[in-house]
């Protein structure tokens, strides 16, 4: 890494794609790294291709060029500009991969451009699959048995060895890009014509399936002294084989017992030590609940999509820190850091945090309600509860989808069990919606749980609002206790839900509610990694 005397001018490459959740992980990442840099005295040249974000406001960057992200542009600008540094890994897959591509053509070189934040072989050893996977050999992680392909007639080889239904995952792509989950030689031979297509070096690798393990997230931040923390722990509540995009998540993770928690913190500190990357990585596991196995998925050599759920979640600026080390400063110099680790395994405070994507399939001709291993969504919400329950509820009402609730949407509750089930077959944006009216026709949690491997204790929760709705739905026309109505409001349930639940109005719902005592309140929720801070 260059000395910080010997850096003045640094530039940032962000992508601005017109796509909600994604276009917000990139505002937030790229303007953070701006006003960290800027604070620490470098003059910023920003590059972004998307003139509709926050990002690209006149007072975030000393220069900012608004130009499409390719390899000319970026000779030109950086010809012109003549910038000491580059910080690749917080603008988003598309910033990685360019400035991957800056240094292989050797534009970097010719006008002694360094790379900050994370070494430029760090990239390809996160990014490129076949790389990835010998250094998890080096370190005795394990990954699913697996073999790179550039052509669709080695990938068919593979996958015969492998046995169907197999992954396709290209290289240096955002969001799945390209790949899916194959059954068939038919289903193989387009979705790898498609993967190498999309891969910027025309890489995919052929995996096997750990479809129906439980996905498992880490953020971890290192410095260039190799002090790490772990930011977030997040569990996928939908299993594998839903994209992380895609997929409900919890913060902190809920059903996972300490000492895999410990073992999936260790891997991701030696993947992260190995990589070389100074700032925020998002390191993803399969763990497979029957046998105990786990399985580096990938990483994400760079601040995502998930290392801003987890800034929001937990109160740690991840993209601030992150820019702030690649500036040439040390966790230990920075308040959020202490010796040791974040508080590990238990909420940052008394609460429980919720991610629940955002869909509009509807705004997409064409396109098929159906989640697979490419990212469907165009946002999410996230909600903090004092209990997953709360939690669960507040992310839907927060979807801004006309949904108060979970229970009554379109004519769920209006189809026959079996016809409920046809409908879980695969998943969809409307899987949650569903199971609801199951559980509420006399569908157990087993079952359930066999059709879409969500482990049996999130649906055990469901089960329990769906028997407290049915509750007060019975209590119609005669009022509602006292002790349920505290139970419905501490589970999540809206005054308007409620009301409609009891065929009153939501004002009459709200002013019983009130002479309970049950007012809005504010609550602090401790920041990870700093004391007496909220």
């Amino acid at each position: 890494m260059p000395r910080r005397e010997d850096i003045k001018k640094v530039m940032i490459i962000s992508s601005g794609p017109i796509v909600i959740g994604q276009a917000c992980e990139f505002d937030y990442s790229g303007t953070q790294a701006c006003k960290a840099l800027r604070n620490l005295g470098y003059e910023i040249v920003l590059v972004n291709s998307n003139p509709a974000t926050i990002m690209t406001d006149p007072d975030t960057a000393d220069v900012t060029y608004i130009e499409p992200l390719n390899l000319q542009t970026m000779t030109e600008i950086i010809e012109k500009e003549r910038p000491d540094a580059l910080l690749p890994n917080l603008g988003g897959q598309s910033g990685l991969n360019l400035s991957s591509e800056l240094y292989r053509t050797g534009v970097l070189e010719k006008y002694d451009v360094k790379i900050i934040g994370v070494e430029p072989d760090a990239i390809e050893r996160g990014e490129d699959r076949i790389a990835f996977k010998e250094t998890m050999d080096r370190l005795g992680i394990e990954m699913p048995r697996s073999n790179p392909a550039f052509s669709v007639e080695e990938a068919e080889k593979v996958a015969d060895e492998l046995g169907y239904p197999v992954v396709i995952r290209p290289a240096y792509t955002m969001g799945g890009t390209g790949g899916g989950m194959v059954y068939n030689v038919e289903e193989l031979r387009t979705i790898a014509s498609r993967g190498i297509s999309a891969s910027l070096v025309g890489q995919i690798l052929v995996e096997e399936s750990v479809l129906g393990w439980e996905e498992l997230e880490l953020e971890v931040v290192r410095d260039s002294k190799n002090q790490m923390i772990t930011v977030c722990f997040i569990e996928n509540v939908d299993a594998m084989g839903v994209h992380t995009g895609d997929s409900f998540c919890t913060a902190p993770m809920l059903t996972i017992a300490h000492e895999l928690q410990e073992r999936l913190q260790k891997y991701s500190y030696d993947i992260v030590k190995a990589i070389k990357v100074i700032g925020g990585t998002n390191v993803q596991f399969a763990h497979d609940p029957e046998t105990g196995r786990v399985v580096v998925i990938e990483i994400n050599p760079r601040t995502s999509r998930s290392s801003a759920l987890a800034s929001k979640a937990t109160g740690f600026p991840i993209a601030l820190v992150s820019s702030m080390l690649a500036g040439g400063l040390t966790l230990d110099e920075i308040p959020y850091w202490r010796e040791g680790t974040l508080d590990k395994y238990t909420p940052w405070g008394d609460y429980v945090v919720v991610k629940f994507a955002r869909w509009a399939f509807e705004k997409f001709e064409g396109s098929e309600d159906k989640l697979g291993t490419q990212m469907r969504a165009v946002g999410e919400a996230m909600s903090i509860g004092k209990t997953y329950k709360e939690a669960f509820q507040k992310a839907i009402r927060s979807l801004e989808t006309g949904r108060y609730g979970l229970g009554f949407a379109k004519d769920f509750h209006k189809r026959s069990l079996d016809d409920l089930f046809d409908l879980l077959a695969e998943p969809s944006s409307e899987r949650q919606f569903i199971m609801y009216e199951a559980l509420r026709k006399g569908a157990t949690v087993q079952d359930l749980y066999e059709k879409t491997y969500i482990k049996p204790w999130f649906i055990e929760q469901m089960k329990e609002l769906v028997d407290l709705e049915e509750e007060i739905i019975k209590s119609k026309g005669q009022g509602i206790s006292d002790d349920l109505l505290k139970q419905a409001k501490k589970d999540g349930f809206s005054d308007r839900d409620l009301a409609g639940h009891r065929e009153i109005s939501e004002k009459d719902s709200r002013a019983q509610r009130t002479t309970l005592g049950g007012v809005e309140g504010w609550h602090p929720g401790p920041v990870s990694g700093v004391e007496d801070a909220a």
